[in-house]
């Protein structure tokens, strides 16, 4: 049995649960945030008030699903109430960002700025010129953009110039030797 899957979710006080078949809503502080759970697995509450995910049978997408369905509801509760926040930085000789309203302009070398605009539940949050933080209640829409905005400008193996995640270790490349 998936070791993951078996654990219990607690839910922590101030947030309310709601399973309809296979819909489970979880509300809390900072919002609301859906999750429609894969066919065989089963999601209901224990009398700790703890949700719990079972799954029918041993088969091997069962045993898949049953983790990953844990997980996800796992991160839904911790969304509505911790949030989750991403923190980049900018390394390169004029390679900026700053706030334009709710959207992030980025000067990176090109001939032009790129512009990044918030989704919805997305918010943007710049620290300095180099720094800046991308929070929201939703793990995957906060890991989907800074993604995206990595992708602007990946950092170079050789002089480590780009945009990279806060503490990310970039593996640097040794240039060619001279005559």
């Amino acid at each position: 049995m998936s070791r993951i899957g078996k654990q219990p979710v607690l839910i922590p006080a101030g947030v309310d649960v709601t399973i309809e078949g296979q819909s489970i809503a979880v509300k809390g502080p900072k919002g609301t945030l859906a999750l429609d759970v894969a066919e065989p697995i089963e999601v209901s509450r224990n009398d700790e008030g703890a949700v719990v995910v079972s799954r029918p049978n041993d088969e091997r997408r069962n045993r898949s699903l049953h983790g990953l369905s844990r997980t996800l509801i796992a991160n839904l509760v911790t969304g509505v109430t911790q949030g989750y926040t991403t923190k980049m930085e900018i390394f390169g000789v004029g390679y900026r960002v700053q706030a334009k309203g709710s959207n992030l302009e980025f000067a990176l070398g090109y001939s032009h700025p790129v512009l990044i605009e918030a989704p919805e539940g997305i918010t943007f949050a710049v620290e300095t010129p180099t720094k800046f933080s991308v929070s929201g209640i939703d793990k995957q829409k906060v890991g989907q953009i800074s993604a995206v905005i990595r992708r602007l400008r990946r950092p170079d193996p050789y002089k480590g110039k780009g945009i990279r995640y806060e503490g990310e270790q970039i593996r640097r490349k040794v240039g060619k030797t001279g005559k």
